[in-house]
């Protein structure tokens, strides 16, 4: 790409989208060719607040990324492409933009940016897939709790034990004294 000057209007995007691209956890890039006005605004609100859907010309999007350093998106840069800034929970955003694919067959995931590599269409479907941070956190606690259960009875049963052999002993010797008697 070549470094000619760009006007200041077109500067003053290119650092905002720049400024999204650091700023965002993720990236995704998607072609909305075929949506309507409606749709696409059903599909903001679907994302969230802490969720951008961007309508950008590739060639200032392709230089943002670069100045963001952001390396690996320029194929994805064809045809009318979004983009989609994600602030908060990752997994629910790709989980949104999923589901309206599904429901909007018009829209393509192209790739995108996670954790500052590109990534593949495949490999958003595959974070979608994932269980949200709190089911996950939810289930991490419910393990750690049974480990813990597990341990304390564990640490209980030598105790147990012991109380019931001195129970048994003490039966047997007043057995002994009665038979003894």
């Amino acid at each position: 790409m070549a470094d000619k000057p760009i006007r200041a209007d077109k500067a003053t995007a290119v650092a905002e989208l720049t400024e999204s691209f650091r700023n965002a956890g993720a990236t995704v890039l998607t072609e909305y060719r075929g949506l309507t006005v409606s749709q696409l605004t059903q599909l903001r609100r679907s994302l969230g607040a802490e969720t951008s859907y961007t309508v950008a010309k590739n060639t200032l999007a392709k230089r943002a990324a670069t100045d963001a350093g952001i390396n690996g998106l320029d194929e994805l840069f064809t045809g009318p492409t979004a983009l989609t800034f994600v602030s908060g929970d990752v997994v629910e955003a790709a989980k949104g933009l999923r589901d309206f694919a599904k429901a909007n067959p018009k829209l393509v995931i192209k790739g995108g940016v996670f954790e500052g590599k590109a990534i593949s269409a495949a490999e958003v479907t595959k974070l979608a897939d994932l269980e949200s941070r709190e089911v996950l956190l939810a289930k991490l606690a419910g393990a750690m709790k049974g480990n813990l259960s597990k341990a304390a009875a564990l640490f209980q049963a030598p105790l147990s034990k012991t109380a019931r052999l001195a129970v048994a002993l003490q039966d047997k010797r007043e057995k002994e004294s009665a038979e003894a008697a």
